[in-house]
């Protein structure tokens, strides 16, 4: 429990009839990134409002930073920060003023609350804007005072809900650089995100909701994994060569118009070692070799049911740990 910023089991949520949560179990190490991942209405937000302590669970239980949400949510909310989906920046005064407001509200001192507003807005580059009224800040600007507001009290543990929802991918990739910064800096990072690229670029661990479960939990190479498809395409252009190495791998499926091999293939370095070494046992060599593995979109689709792909969800509902 030491090692974990996050351990929840059994988490259950219900409105009236519908079921939100329906029995999650997240732990999520300290000083990591971990992605929950899911289409609307999979009870994300909601996980996270049960997490920071705003709504308490139906069922279930969970720790932040050791702390029991339900017994001693006083502690666990002066350990983190939560940045929600809609932003809490305030248009009607200027980004300093926001800062000070916030400083305020965690209560620092005077001095101690210019300081570290100084810190923050230099270093989500808002020292220019700071004077100006928030309302004339792009989205983008926005969302990182959103943030450096939420790091005025210095939590070891930030919720962030869908944070770069509505940005432009500029903005969106300034954001992914301050994510990473933080986590540099040892903070631990729970991010909701619809964008599978935010995903794959940014968490250690993903996990994949989907009506109130978790589908299937993984790095973003281990969920990739689970999705049938991934193949390796060598390439020749001697067509004896082609022949051998056809006759040598049985199982390729044969493109003899573009002399190409597909192999069936998870993309990982020992099945291409030994496609690689039954070439050389014959004496043939490839002149390109593709890695072709199921992306996040794949795994998405598949785990949430979509149609666009054959596999059913129960098949593939799985945990790699």
């Amino acid at each position: 429990m030491t090692d974990l910023a996050i351990a929840a089991y059994g988490l259950r949520k219900s409105y009236g009839d519908k079921s939100v949560l329906d029995g999650i179990d997240l732990t999520v190490p300290a000083g990591t990134v971990f992605s929950l991942l899911g289409p609307n209405g999979a009870g994300k937000t909601t996980a996270v409002k049960i997490l920071s302590t705003l709504i308490p669970a139906d069922a279930g239980q969970a720790h932040i930073a050791g702390h029991d949400i339900a017994t001693d949510p006083q502690a666990v909310r002066a350990t983190i920060g939560v940045t929600g989906q809609f932003s809490a920046v305030d248009g009607l005064i200027t980004g300093e003023e926001n800062m000070l407001l916030m400083a305020d509200l965690h209560h620092l001192g005077k001095r101690e609350g210019r300081r570290v507003a100084a810190e923050l807005l230099e270093r989500f580059d808002l020292v220019e804007a700071a004077k100006k009224p928030a309302a004339t800040y792009s989205g983008g600007m926005k969302r990182r005072l959103d943030i450096a507001m939420t790091l005025v009290g210095g939590p070891r543990i930030i919720f962030l809900d869908e944070p770069t929802t509505g940005l432009d991918p500029r903005s969106r990739h300034t954001m992914w650089q301050i994510i990473r910064g933080l986590v540099s800096d040892g903070v631990t990072v729970f991010l909701t995100t619809q964008y599978l690229e935010e995903a794959d670029q940014l968490a250690d661990r993903i996990a994949v909701l989907n009506d109130g479960r978790i589908a299937a939990e993984g790095s973003a190479g281990e969920l990739k994994r689970l999705v049938p498809g991934g193949h390796v395409r060598l390439r020749f252009t001697d067509p004896a060569a082609y022949r051998t190495a056809a006759d040598t791998l049985h199982q390729a499926a044969r493109d003899d118009e573009a002399l190409a091999l597909q192999i069936p293939s998870d993309g990982s370095q020992r099945a291409l070692r030994a496609i690689l070494d039954r070439l050389d046992s014959a004496a043939v060599e490839a002149d390109e070799l593709t890695v072709h593995t199921p992306d996040l979109d794949d795994v998405f689709f598949a785990l949430t049911g979509s149609t666009a792909h054959p596999e059913k969800p129960s098949q593939l509902k799985e945990t790699v740990r």
